[in-house]
C-alpha cells in the first residue's frame, strides 16, 4: 500500500475559509460540532489568534486541506493545542500525528515547556492519540453540551 505523503506548512492569509469547513466537517462527522459563534471566533482572524506566539499548520495532500492543527500560547511557557483536525475521509493515516508531532517541535522551538489540551469525551482515537504521545488526562468537565477530558504534558 503506497501512503501518500502529508505536505505541512503554515496557515496563509486565503485558507480561512477551507480550514472553517474543515473544522465544522471534522467536528459534525463525530458528533462534537457546538453550534455557538463565540466558541469558534478565534477562526476569523486566525494570524491574530495564532501566529503571533504560536502556530497554525495545515495538511495538504495533492494541495487540498485534509489536516490542521494549531498553538496558542496560555502562559509564559504554557500553550494549548487546538483545532485538530483531520478530514474524515483521511482518517486513520497518521496525519493528526504528524500535525502533533510538528505542533510539539513548533512548541519547544518556541519556549514552551508545556502544553495543555480538551478533548470530547467520547472521541476515544483523540485521547488514545494523546495519551499516546505523552499527555496526561487531568479532568473532565464540560465545554457547552460535551463532556470533555482536559489534557497536560510537559515538554522537558
Amino acid at each position: 500500500m503506497i501512503r501518500e505523503s502529508l505536505h505541512i506548512r503554515r496557515f496563509e492569509p486565503g485558507d480561512g475559509e477551507d480550514v472553517r469547513r474543515l473544522h465544522e466537517a471534522a467536528l459534525r462527522e463525530v458528533g462534537a460540532f457546538i453550534e455557538d459563534p463565540e466558541l469558534d471566533e478565534d477562526l476569523l482572524d486566525i494570524e491574530a489568534s495564532y501566529l503571533g506566539s504560536g502556530e497554525f499548520l495545515i495538511g495538504e495532500l495533492e494541495g487540498r486541506m485534509v489536516a490542521m492543527g494549531a498553538l496558542r500560547r496560555t502562559g509564559p511557557d504554557l500553550a494549548e493545542v487546538k483545532r485538530m483536525r483531520v478530514e474524515p475521509t483521511y482518517q486513520g493515516r497518521g496525519y493528526g500525528q504528524n500535525i502533533l508531532t510538528t505542533l510539539e517541535k513548533r512548541a519547544a522551538d518556541l519556549g514552551y515547556r508545556n502544553l495543555h489540551l480538551d478533548t470530547a469525551v467520547h472521541l476515544e482515537t483523540a485521547r488514545h492519540l494523546y495519551e499516546r504521545n505523552g499527555y496526561r488526562e487531568m479532568r473532565r468537565g464540560k465545554i457547552g453540551s460535551l463532556d470533555c477530558a482536559f489534557y497536560e504534558k510537559s515538554l522537558v
